[in-house]
């Protein structure tokens, strides 16, 4: 088990491509840590935009009687993939990680396997 710090640093050196990464409290829109990022990418503001993404999915998901969890979402843009994984169990209910990747040096498969991984050892 490891901490929220060093679950970010392993997603930043372990994950080919990254440019940015978050732990996110979808309940209030708050990152509860960020690593990365920079003048062009505010991981605060994505923190918050990225739970409506979520919230609007749950909602989704409910209306529709889909009764599963998410595993992920990917948003493509044309040089990034905004990656978010949702946590489950051991307190985990309501966080996601969040990560943003270099499309031109990332490779999703790998990314998603690492996250994963990550979320897996993720100390809450």
């Amino acid at each position: 088990m490891v901490s929220v710090e060093t679950s970010l640093k392993e997603a930043m050196t372990s994950i080919e491509g990254s440019v940015g990464a978050a732990l996110v409290d979808y309940t209030s829109g708050m990152a509860l840590g960020t690593l990365g990022g920079g003048k062009d990418l505010d991981l605060t503001v994505a923190a918050a935009g990225n739970t409506d993404v979520i919230r609007a999915k749950l909602r989704t998901m409910e209306m529709l009687g889909i009764d599963e969890d998410i595993e992920d979402v990917l948003i493509t843009l044309g040089s990034q993939y905004h990656l978010i994984r949702l946590i489950k169990g051991r307190g985990g209910n309501g966080l996601f990680l969040y990560i943003v990747l270099d499309k031109g040096r990332a490779n999703l498969a790998m990314a998603r396997h690492q996250l994963k991984r990550i979320e897996a050892d993720l100390e809450l």
